[in-house]
């Protein structure tokens, strides 16, 4: 969707290939904002168009949606003052994070989302809130891979798992926060031991995304491999595509680390935008997010774990069995990505 803002003086924002106008009200100075919040959203329309529906509904205010997949940062940044977005929706602490440290996001205090989202999922001064999780565990095959046999991060590192894991790129956003999450846990020299240990233990180089791992699985090129909990049921489901239904069938999930730190999760969040001309507005969407309704709703769609306690969870994602996650803060997880980053290259992971 194309939409336009207003700040002091009337103003026409080019948004993509088409000219918009935000409601009739912006041709008069005299004229109130209307009551509506332009999103820049990296979460595909499929998952957040329910959402933003709801809240329409429930509230009367529009939201006006942008997808964009990549590129989120650079465009606020090139479109400063005049960016039309008033708040962001994406993925990965470390995404979130690179807005907040570009001076993108206005911090927001909200009992709202204080009692909805526990503090170690979102900024402490308020800049982004996290909305759903997804863990970063092992998929094992059902029959190759013995119970107990791999039961931590660290066992993907231990000589009886030579050959035999698969996974997608190193400097993917995915593993640079795992292995973040490692060097916060242990510190930087355990953690490159541990990406080195990881790396000598590959089946074959890095390549694909998650669901491919499983396909290799599958396919009997390794027998564990790294991935997000959600893709196990968006493949399981995949009418399109039936065979990813056998893959998924091939695996169990392996929720890694649970004798000790737990298993390491990822976020989608939301944050305000500095400067938005609906500031309000926007953070009664991000409340609307973190409540019960959209939280159920946010999580059936893309089987995810919701970040509220007590919202049910979707029957297959319950049957995968409840885990401990890891507790410590994203935002000190966030703060060992760079380190993480330069022991992907000095290990060569993905090559």
């Amino acid at each position: 969707m194309e939409f336009g803002r207003k700040r002091n003086k009337m103003r026409c924002h080019r948004f993509g290939v088409a000219w918009v106008l935000v409601g009739i009200g912006m041709l008069a100075h005299s004229a109130s904002p209307a009551a509506e919040v332009n999103l820049y959203s990296s979460r595909q329309p499929f998952l957040v168009e329910p959402l933003l529906e709801a809240f329409r509904d429930a509230t009367g205010i529009e939201v006006n949606m942008a997808y964009i997949k990549k590129g989120m940062l650079e465009r606020l940044r090139a479109e400063g003052v005049n960016s039309p977005a008033d708040a962001i929706l994406t993925t990965d602490i470390g995404v979130l994070e690179n807005h907040a440290q570009a001076g993108l996001l206005d911090p927001v205090d909200s009992r709202v989302l204080t009692n909805n989202i526990p503090a170690q999922y979102r900024h402490p001064d308020g800049l982004w809130f996290g909305l759903t999780m997804r863990a970063r565990v092992i998929f094992a095959h059902r029959e190759r891979v013995v119970p107990g046999e791999v039961t931590t991060y660290e066992d993907l590192a231990a000589p009886h798992m030579k050959g035999r894991i698969c996974t997608r790129s190193g400097k993917h956003a995915y593993n640079i926060s795992l292995l973040a999450s490692v060097v916060a846990a242990e510190g930087e020299a355990a953690a490159e031991a541990w990406a080195r240990g990881l790396k000598d233990n590959l089946a074959r180089r890095p390549q694909g995304n998650d669901r491919a791992q499983v396909k290799a699985v599958k396919e009997g090129e390794c027998d564990v491999a790294l991935g997000n909990t959600y893709y196990l049921g968006k493949m399981a489901t995949n009418e399109k595509n039936p065979e990813q239904k056998e893959w998924a069938a091939a695996v169990r999930i392996v929720f890694p680390n649970q004798d000790g730190r737990g298993t390491h999760v990822n976020i989608s969040g939301a944050a305000v935008v500095k400067g938005a001309d609906h500031r309000d507005d926007a953070i009664r969407l991000i409340e609307y997010l973190a409540g019960d309704d959209a939280q159920a709703i946010y999580a059936r769609r893309n089987f995810e774990y919701p970040v509220k306690a007590g919202v049910p969870l979707l029957e297959m994602v319950e049957s995968w069995g409840a885990f401990k996650s890891d507790a410590a803060f994203l935002t000190k997880i966030a703060e060992h990505r760079t380190v993480a980053s330069k022991i992907m290259d000095r290990v060569a992971f993905d090559h």
